[in-house]
């Protein structure tokens, strides 16, 4: 297989179809449909319960609560655009907050250089479980759902016996009172702050960066990518570093927030994280996805809890409204998979002009000339 052949293999050059308006293209894209949803959700619950809902205390409630799960989601989002899943990084939070809250201890138990102290061995201890993630499925060829289920346990498994079992709730007071309950202006929590940088920083770095261009390539073709040049396993490790990065980071987070470890708390993390990327249009298949779309996602099962609980009606029908939401979108997404390949409609995504600059970049790597679209 030619160079060429195999870039041409990768992506679609161009995913716009002729003669559709801006409105026309930017309807079908996925993450705006759940923008869409989201609004109307926010609107419906807001003339029902417009003194309990509508009110600023409840909507910052919503925005905090997602925070963390956000944090999470940029990490994740890249994971899931190489075709693989991060089962993990609810225990590897976990483990991070407990190792971090330890050394913190050790260290003194307050002031900001053991506060800096633990957010780099949090920061560090999810990267590294990352990094074992990566390795073991890049080197070892062994499946990320495999993987990652294992490191959950052994994560977790580890958090237990460092602690026994019980949660830690011994955090400095300046991680409590700047990042956990802080505010800015008496108005915006700093959680929410630092979790919005966390989120720009991702999208900057999935739609602006080769790192970003490399990873929409090995989604779509991990084989084509190989042949033009792109070390895969390299970047899936460093993928897999960074999704265990941004937990060790919400890791953080939590224990600033919750005053505690959470051993217990962190059973659905993973999952919830994964229905809101794949909600907000990344695809399980790969190639496709953005963090924005991840964020909107996320905000999605949070609105429908709180709405639900603020007029009385069992917490529980939230579960059964993502469920379906969260099957909705699979199938969405596999029907324009199927119609792409059967020569319908051009797969439509947020991360369109980021799929055909990688296809570029990896064409001018290789040399080759670059593939024709279909019509």
């Amino acid at each position: 297989m030619t160079a060429g052949a195999a870039t041409g293999s990768l992506l679609a050059v161009d995913d716009e179809e002729p003669g559709a308006s801006a409105l026309q293209r930017l309807s079908r894209l996925q993450g705006f449909q759940i923008l869409v949803l989201l609004v109307v959700l926010l609107v419906g619950f807001s003339l029902l319960e417009p003194a309990a809902f509508a009110s600023v205390s409840n909507l910052r409630a919503i925005v905090v609560n997602t925070a963390i799960l956000a944090v999470l989601g940029v990490g994740m989002t890249f994971v899931i655009i190489t075709g693989g899943i991060d089962l993990s990084i609810g225990s590897v939070l976990v483990f991070s907050g407990v190792v971090a809250s330890k050394v913190m201890t050790a260290a003194g138990g307050q002031g900001w250089g053991v506060a800096i102290l633990g957010i780099l061995v949090a920061v560090g201890c999810g990267t590294a479980w990352g990094v074992i993630n990566g390795v073991v499925i890049a080197k070892w060829n062994i499946p990320p759902l495999i993987v990652t289920l294992g490191t959950l346990g052994m994560s977790l498994g580890f958090a237990q016996i460092i602690t026994g079992g019980v949660d830690i709730r011994e955090v400095p007071e300046v991680l409590v009172d700047t990042i956990g309950y802080g505010q800015i202006g008496g108005e915006i929590p700093v959680l929410v702050v630092v979790s919005a940088i966390l989120v720009v920083a991702g999208m900057v770095l999935l739609h602006r960066t080769r790192f970003g261009l490399y990873t929409y390539a090995v989604g779509s073709n991990a084989e084509g990518s190989r042949r033009v040049g792109v070390n895969v396993n390299r970047q899936l490790i460093k993928i897999y570093a960074l999704s265990g990065c941004t937990a060790g980071i919400a890791g953080v987070l939590s224990l600033a927030y919750f005053q505690a470890t959470t051993i217990g708390g962190q059973t659905t993390t993973n999952l919830n994280v994964i229905a809101g990327v794949v909600i907000g249009g990344t695809s399980l298949f790969g190639g496709i996805g953005s963090v924005f779309g991840t964020v909107i996602g996320l905000f999605v099962p949070a609105v429908l809890q709180n709405g639900f609980v603020v007029m009385g009606i069992q917490p529980f029908w939230q579960q059964v409204v993502v469920g379906a939401v969260l099957i909705a979108a699979v199938g969405i997404d596999q029907h324009r998979r199927t119609a792409l390949v059967k020569g319908g409609p051009k797969r439509k995504g947020l991360s369109g002009a980021g799929t055909r600059k990688a296809t570029k970049m990896l064409v001018t790597r290789s040399g080759s000339k670059a593939p024709e679209t279909p019509t």
